[in-house]
């Protein structure tokens, strides 16, 4: 998956959540707050950037790292509409 389509899974995930919208129930923005990679994914993604970094991404670690750009970015989106449904409440 090359940048560009993650980009535009983004964009997919932002119009279909609608993140700047607060109308989750209160019980699931709090889950979604709580929500987190796990420590082994967390270290997979710090090894992955390193590598891209350095530019010796293989092409599925690539795809890997994409996919674990896609669910930051949905992770993301759904924190930031938790915020917002929970704020004032």
């Amino acid at each position: 998956m090359s940048n560009v389509v993650t980009e535009a899974a983004g964009d997919i995930w932002s119009r279909t959540l609608k993140p700047e919208e607060g109308d989750l129930p209160p019980e699931a923005a709090r889950y979604f707050l709580g929500v987190n990679l796990s420590a082994s994914d967390v270290e997979r993604v710090q090894t992955l950037s390193a590598k891209a970094r350095e530019g010796s991404l293989t092409e599925n670690e690539d795809r890997e790292l994409d996919c674990y750009i896609e669910v930051g970015w949905f992770l993301d989106l759904m924190k930031s509409k938790a915020r917002i449904s929970l704020k004032g409440k």
